[in-house]
C-alpha cells in the first residue's frame, strides 16, 4: 500500500492517538507537579540585596570625590584670603575679603555646573553652594572674613546637641540612620539590646567627634584666626570623620555578625 493510500479511518485513528497521548502526558504532568510541587518563589528573591552600610554612608556624602568638591570652595576662600591680604599682595582686608567670597561662591558655581553639564547628581553641590552662600553673606556684611565659617561652626554644635538628646530620649539617631540605609527601612534594632546598647555609644561617640571638630573651629574663632580656620577645617575635620565612620562601620559589623553567628537554626520538624 503506498502512502496516502491507507483507508480514511486509519489517519483518524492515528490524530486520535496522538491527540490522546498529549492529554495524557499533560495529565501526568500536573500530576507529578501536585507531588513535588518546585519551590515557591519568595518576595525577597526578586528583591536586589541592599548595598552595605559603608556603600549607603559613601553614597549620601558624595564619596571620595564629594568630599573633595566640598572643600574646593573653603580652600579657594583660605588661599584667596591669604595670597591676596597682608600675607600677600596686601591689597587690603575689605578688597582680600570679597576676592576670597567671590572664589568661594565662583568655584561651588562651577562644580554644580560642571556636574549639571555632565548629567551627574548635583545635590551636594547645591548643599554645599548653600552653606557657603550663607557664610559669604556674612563675611560680606560684617567685613569679617572669620564670619565664614560662623555657619559651619554652629550647625556642628547643634547636631552635637540632637545626637546627646536622641541617647538621652533612647532613641539613638546612628540607629536610625543604620535601619533606613542598611536594613531596609526596619528598625528591628530595637528588639535586640546589644545592638540597641552599641548604637547609644555610637551615637555618643559621633557626638564627641563633631564636638571636638566644632570645639577646635570655635576656639580660632574667638581667637580671631579666621585663616587658620579654614585649615582645620580641610586638614582635621574630614580625617577626624572617616576614622569615625570607620569605627561605626566596624563596630556595627561586628555586632551584626556575632548575632547571625548565635542565631538558632530551625529544627529539621519546621522544614516543608
Amino acid at each position: 500500500m503506498t502512502p496516502g493510500s491507507e483507508p480514511r479511518h486509519a489517519a483518524h485513528e492515528s490524530v486520535e492517538e496522538r491527540v490522546a497521548e498529549e492529554v495524557v502526558e499533560e495529565l501526568i504532568g500536573e500530576f507529578v507537579e501536585e507531588l513535588d510541587p518546585p519551590p515557591a518563589r519568595r518576595p525577597e528573591d526578586d528583591e536586589e540585596p541592599l548595598p552595605s552600610f559603608s556603600e549607603q554612608i559613601s553614597e549620601q556624602l558624595g564619596g571620595v570625590r564629594g568630599l573633595i568638591e566640598s572643600s574646593v570652595p573653603v580652600l579657594a576662600f583660605v588661599l584667596l584670603n591669604v595670597l591676596l591680604g597682608s600675607a600677600g599682595l596686601d591689597l587690603g582686608k575689605k578688597t582680600a575679603l570679597y576676592w576670597a567670597i567671590g572664589g568661594s561662591v565662583g568655584s561651588a558655581l562651577a562644580i554644580g555646573v560642571y556636574r549639571l553639564s555632565r548629567k551627574q547628581p548635583i545635590r551636594h553641590a547645591v548643599n554645599g553652594l548653600f552653606g557657603i552662600a550663607i557664610g559669604a553673606f556674612l563675611a560680606w556684611r560684617t567685613g569679617d572674613a572669620k564670619n565664614f565659617y560662623l555657619p559651619g561652626i554652629l550647625l556642628t554644635l547643634g547636631q552635637v546637641v540632637v545626637l546627646i538628646g536622641s541617647v538621652a530620649v533612647r532613641r539613638p539617631i546612628i540607629g536610625y540612620v543604620w535601619g533606613v540605609l542598611a536594613n531596609g527601612g526596619k528598625h528591628d534594632w530595637f528588639d535586640h539590646p546589644r545592638l540597641f546598647r552599641t548604637f547609644q555609644w555610637l551615637t555618643l561617640v559621633w557626638a564627641a567627634s563633631l564636638f571636638v571638630r566644632a570645639g577646635v573651629q570655635g576656639w580660632l574663632y574667638l581667637a580671631d584666626q579666621a585663616n587658620a580656620i579654614g585649615v582645620v577645617r580641610i586638614l582635621i575635620s574630614w580625617p577626624i570623620y572617616a576614622a569615625t565612620f570607620a569605627f561605626t562601620a566596624w563596630a556595627v559589623h561586628r555586632v551584626t555578625s556575632a548575632e547571625h553567628a548565635h542565631a538558632p537554626e530551625p529544627s529539621a520538624e519546621a522544614q516543608p
